[in-house]
């Protein structure tokens, strides 16, 4: 499964370690994405989606039948 968000898109991102002594390796950053069921009242249904914790709380603003309409008209599966 990719480590992707489905609300805000949200993907890995490059980067460095660097030590004390300057030395750089490469890294990776990863969104800070849950499993998590929402209850959508219009679908009668729980909807389980991957999703990272700015876009729970995108969710918890906007309500949870309005961001499935968005991803429903952007062609996302959920």
């Amino acid at each position: 499964m990719a480590r992707v968000c489905v609300v805000t898109g949200k993907r890995p991102m490059s980067g460095n370690n660097v030590s004390h002594a300057n030395n750089k390796t490469k890294r990776r950053f990863y969104p800070n994405l849950q499993d998590k069921r929402f209850w959508s009242p219009r679908r009668k249904r729980w909807v389980k989606l991957r999703i990272s914790a700015k876009g729970i709380k995108i969710i918890n603003r906007r309500g949870v039948d309005r961001v499935l309409d968005d991803l429903q008209r952007k062609g996302v599966k959920f």
